[in-house]
């Protein structure tokens, strides 16, 4: 079970927005993703009230997509309770949570109350049909609730990453597809047309597998530079590219959570990271 706000979630909408509420909403999942939301000291509303989850718009682009939840009393107290169920999925991205307390009234930011995510701590070792739906609440890093959301057509969850001082080593599986024999892992410089390719090692069931790299794909094409490797899987040779990413569980940002060592030879450092949309990349860097 999560804490209260002011959790190191990722990034809130910006602060010259809606008002604070002042009121604490508990949000539960289960497994299929249904979450309830419940303010357990309701605050004063008029008939009708609603909580509003609002698609974060993108960096220059109009606000986006909202979801209007009825809030009704339920449970001693007078508790007011609204359930955000799994269909229709929430389109991919950071929905902020409103409390609208009447028909006219503007809506108002919720802060985070106790977040029961236990339901996701095991959501790896489900294997997911098409489209793969996630949703993740979490707190802002100003201590507003929001949901961390993802809808994939398919998806390649990362699972374990070894490190060695000469190799690394990512076990993964797909959901929504399987492995083809024709199957191929991708290493893609940013930034660049660059592509290196690996054959995976296929687990019987053709939907794990796992591939291994080290500073012979991975090392720098040229210049002095920085450099990442993004991660994909090509599940057989005429599928569209997937990203390789972590997101079946209860970690909305993974990136500063999940740190791995790195390789360092042959005046290379290599290090597997998860990036701010918790895809996998490999930083490498030339030892000065």
């Amino acid at each position: 079970m999560s804490g209260t706000a002011g959790g190191t979630g990722g990034p809130s909408a910006a602060s010259d927005g809606p008002r604070d509420s002042g009121a604490r909403a508990d949000c539960t999942i289960d497994a299929d993703g249904r979450i309830t939301f419940r303010l357990p000291s309701a605050p004063a509303t008029r008939p009708h009230p609603r909580l509003v989850l609002r698609l974060r718009p993108g960096k220059g682009r109009p606000e986006a997509d909202s979801r209007s939840l009825d809030l009704e009393a339920g449970g001693p107290g007078g508790h007011l309770c609204a359930l955000l169920e799994p269909h229709p999925a929430l389109g991919e991205g950071r929905w902020d949570a409103y409390l609208v307390p009447g028909p006219d009234a503007e809506p108002q930011r919720l802060r985070p109350g106790l977040r029961d995510l236990r339901a996701l701590v095991d959501g790896h070792l489900r294997d997911r049909t098409s489209p793969v739906a996630v949703r993740v609440p979490y707190a802002t890093r100003d201590g507003f609730l929001a949901l961390r959301t993802w809808l994939r057509t398919v998806h390649a969850e990362a699972g374990a990453v070894d490190v060695t001082d000469r190799a690394i080593t990512v076990a993964v599986r797909l959901h929504g597809a399987a492995l083809g024999a024709d199957a191929l892992v991708h290493l893609r410089l940013r930034g660049t047309g660059t592509v290196r390719t690996l054959r995976p090692r296929a687990d019987d069931d053709g939907r794990g597998f796992s591939f291994t790299t080290g500073t012979d794909e991975a090392a720098d094409v040229g210049g002095g530079a920085d450099q990442v490797w993004d991660v994909f899987v090509r599940p057989t040779a005429d599928a569209a590219p997937v990203r390789v990413a972590r997101l079946l569980d209860d970690v909305a940002d993974r990136k500063h959570v999940h740190v791995y060592p790195a390789i360092r030879t042959g005046g290379l450092t290599l290090r597997p990271y998860y990036t701010v949309d918790n895809d996998l990349s490999i930083a490498v860097s030339r030892e000065s």
